[in-house]
């Protein structure tokens, strides 16, 4: 999939330097709401293991993770994963990041919306969801600008890596 000077595409373990690189740019900045990969990323040997693992589990159609890559550069600025996927209905929930020095551009925005519709045309899902803090002003522009909708708040549904307990806005797209 391609836009604009963007590319993307599933990861593969031969790039998990690059993986590691986007990660650590933005350590802090994740290490709230995507913690599982943080704490996997600590170093570039770990980050190839977790890579290895990742290829295992798109092999096993338990988890897709689409980098997105800057064509002039072949920076890694961004992801969206598909993970927590429920073959039975078929569903699955959305996340994404930028890297700091690309938010704000659109650039997750258009990559997520290639990312459901080849997700969705490729598996068939029916539905899929996003979970998002209201305080998370950038994720929840990028979830509404792609069709999807509030569903409800779980209250006290996550506890961050600062111990913190927080809300989580569920948001919902249905497809036929």
């Amino acid at each position: 999939m391609e836009f604009d000077n963007y590319k993307i595409a599933l990861l593969e373990a031969e790039q998990s330097e690059a993986f590691f690189n986007l990660i650590e740019n933005n350590r802090v900045r994740l290490e709230d709401f995507f913690a599982g990969t943080v704490s996997k990323t600590r170093t570039l040997e770990e980050t190839l293991q977790y890579c290895r693992e990742i290829e295992q589990r798109i092999a096993d159609k338990t988890y897709f993770p689409f980098i997105i890559i800057d064509t002039n550069t072949s920076k890694f600025v961004g992801l969206v994963d598909v993970k927590n996927i429920d073959w039975n209905i078929p569903k699955a929930e959305l996340g994404s990041f930028i890297d700091k020095d690309y938010e704000g551009k659109g650039i997750v925005t258009k990559a997520t919306q290639l990312v459901i519709h080849t997700v969705v045309e490729t598996h068939r899902f029916k539905k899929l969801l996003c979970r998002a803090n209201s305080r998370n002003l950038g994720s929840v522009s990028v979830i509404l600008k792609n069709g999807f909708e509030l569903e409800g708040t779980i209250r006290r549904d996550y506890k961050t890596t600062k111990g913190e307990i927080v809300d989580l806005n569920y948001y919902g797209r249905i497809f036929d």
